[in-house]
């Protein structure tokens, strides 16, 4: 379906449509930031959560409700997730294989609730499928079951949440492309899905319908999900990667797959990371954070989504600039957005859709940033399309 790509106007740090004379002449120009959930770029699936299918280069509210807690999309998945303060899921875009949880395939340009249940906490989107672990410690799933993606232990599609067995003891999730990687408060770690170039990390090309234990460590703290590869960071601050690495993507220093963990570097300073598909199923880039607040890119740098200044790949760490307080990135397919500690949104790589919210459709090798709002606190980024929660 064509779009329209609408670019706005800076209104206190927030993009709205809407004419800046207009609001400045009818005295409606706000003094302050306005808190709330925004979103911008391709909107082909409604997956903006604006009611509509219009694509926008600049950041725009969704609704005007003010008590979003958490959002959940990534690379190759068109639709949203989102966990209000009160405990209610949300969902939106693309419902194809009933990724939306709504016991349907119907597609919705804006926010429906996910059932009336007040008790979801943590969120995370693979392609087609969700997945979410409540305030009890159980782990759920829904959507596309290609592979056995939703670790039920079988490949039929659910519209609806269903439990991933019995357990109450799961901490931490990340959804990948056909797969998924979750940690448990035990500290171990596991995985289940599709396993070309050993993408699950158990040393094997099995595909997994149920989780498996990766290894017997019980240190790990947080796991992130690329689109043919996994990483996870302990608790003494190391980093491991593992899967497909044609493009260097797993930073370390080479382009071979590896299907064990293997880890990044020696040092114990990590502190986040997102992986991204790079825009093919091929490439990848990844970028993480560290604990001294620099940011390092490496991987496929096709449009300059490593932002770096340049589109030279690295397959191994590069630190971004020299600033010290980067708090948070996300990566999309070819582009990558990021928050300082200090509340400020910056967006670079590709930028076809509008996906980096600067009001053009022009691509950018270095960090640029995004308005002048300083209260930016949760962002994702997904198939040319970005989602983002300010205070």
């Amino acid at each position: 379906m064509a779009t329209a790509l609408v670019s706005g106007v800076q209104y206190s740090g927030i993009w709205n449509i809407s004419s800046q004379a207009n609001a400045k002449a009818a005295g409606t120009w706000p003094l302050a930031p306005v808190p709330g959930l925004y979103s911008w770029g391709r909107n082909t699936d409604g997956q903006l959560g604006l009611g509509n299918t219009t694509s926008y280069s600049s950041p725009k509210q969704v609704g005007s409700l003010t008590n979003w807690a958490s959002i959940s999309t990534n690379s190759y998945s068109v639709h949203t997730l989102a966990v209000k303060t009160d405990g209610t899921l949300w969902a939106w875009g693309s419902n194809s294989y009933g990724q939306l949880g709504l016991g349907n395939v119907t597609y919705y340009s804006s926010p429906k609730q996910v059932g009336a249940l007040t008790a979801w906490l943590k969120i995370t989107t693979a392609y087609a499928a969700s997945f979410s672990i409540k305030t009890d410690g159980t782990l759920w799933s829904w959507g596309n079951n290609t592979y056995g993606k939703l670790g039920l232990n079988n490949e039929t599609n659910y519209s609806s949440p269903k439990q991933i067995g019995a357990l109450t003891n799961w901490s931490n999730i990340a959804g990948g492309n056909f797969g998924c990687i979750a940690i448990k408060t035990d500290g171990t770690i596991w995985t289940w899905g599709y396993n070309a170039d050993g993408r699950l990390g158990l040393g094997n090309l099995t595909n997994y319908s149920s989780p498996k234990q990766i290894g017997a460590l019980t240190t790990w703290l947080k796991v992130f999900s690329g689109y043919s590869s996994g990483f996870g960071i302990n608790t003494s601050g190391a980093m491991w990667g593992w899967g497909r690495n044609g493009a260097g993507q797993l930073g370390l220093g080479d382009v071979t797959t590896r299907s064990s963990p293997v880890q990044i570097g020696a040092l114990t300073t990590w502190s986040s990371v997102s992986s991204s598909a790079g825009g093919t199923s091929a490439n990848g880039f990844t970028l993480s954070t560290k604990t001294d607040g620099t940011l390092w890119g490496w991987g496929i740098n096709a449009h300059g989504q490593l932002g770096l200044g340049n589109t030279t790949p690295y397959s191994s760490p590069v630190q971004v600039g020299s600033l010290t307080t980067w708090s948070s990135v996300a990566g999309g397919s070819s582009s990558t957005l990021a928050t300082t500690s200090g509340g400020a949104l910056w967006a670079w790589g590709r930028n076809n859709n509008g996906q980096l919210g600067l009001g053009n459709t022009t691509n950018y090798s270095s960090p640029k940033q995004v308005g002048s709002l300083t209260n930016w606190l949760t962002i994702a980024s997904g198939p040319y399309f970005c989602i983002g929660i300010a205070s």
